[in-house]
């Protein structure tokens, strides 16, 4: 994954410093490509490399030690998990959060069978079967059938490696509970989350934004969990707002 800068396109006066993106499960920066170049308009814009690590914490650390300075972090899912790590480890370095189709609570016990499974199935090189287990659950309905939107969620899995996603499937088993720590954010907060979602709901985003004081909720509509890719121009337009306000 690229880690470079993506320099702002307006004038030093109209940037607002530096802003990192961290992929969800199975993602690249593939997955924010609807939102950079916007985003690249006000503030240097890079990615968080989220596939060396097998756990939570050690995401964060990578980005705090990677990264100089002050920045704005916006996560999604998996990346979610991470940007709220970074706000537990280094709170004053954090400026703006933003949260897109995540929670703040810890994995369930449910789900593990099901992660320890695709983490069999990505070590064996069985990426077409974790794509088939997973598209139904990560797009809104009327996208089950859209094949262009389909083969660019195959390629970030491909791209992303069947170690680096069992690696990943580890960390998130594990991550913390960060419901407390929402309650301390006191910088500009957005929740983002697909009317649709299945996987982390509307109620939980609504939760995550009412521990925060003063977030700010967005509800993309006819988007599922990959409301970056599903509602592009929506989630653009919000995470906009949420870096200039």
């Amino acid at each position: 994954m690229d880690s470079a800068f993506i320099e702002p396109t307006l004038d030093a006066g109209g940037a607002v410093g530096q802003l990192v993106l961290v992929p969800g499960l199975g993602c690249t920066e593939q997955l924010f490509a609807g939102q950079v170049r916007r985003l690249a308009r006000h503030s240097r814009v890079r990615f968080a490399d989220t596939r060396r690590d097998d756990s939570i914490a050690g995401m964060a650390r990578r980005l705090l030690d990677e990264v100089d300075g002050p920045f704005a972090v916006a996560g999604l899912s998996m990346g979610g998990y991470v940007a709220m790590e970074i706000v537990r480890q280094a709170p004053a370095r954090v400026t703006r959060l933003a949260l897109l189709d995540t929670t703040a609570a810890p994995d369930a016990e449910s789900a593990r069978d099901f992660r320890l499974k695709l983490s069999d199935l990505a070590l064996r090189g069985r990426l077409d079967e974790v794509h088939e287990a997973l598209w139904p659950r990560l797009v809104a309905p009327h996208r089950r059938t859209d094949g262009v939107l389909e083969g660019q969620v195959y390629s970030m899995l491909v791209a992303t490696g069947g170690g680096a996603f069992a690696r990943q499937q580890n960390a998130i088993i594990g991550r913390a509970d960060s419901r407390p720590l929402l309650k301390s954010v006191a910088v500009p907060t957005l929740v983002v989350v697909g009317e649709e979602d299945v996987v982390t709901p509307v109620a939980t985003a609504a939760e995550m934004a009412g521990l925060v004081p003063g977030a700010l909720l967005t509800v993309a509509k006819n988007s599922g969990h990959l409301s970056s890719m599903e509602a592009a121009e929506e989630v653009a337009t919000a995470m906009e707002e949420w870096l200039t306000r």
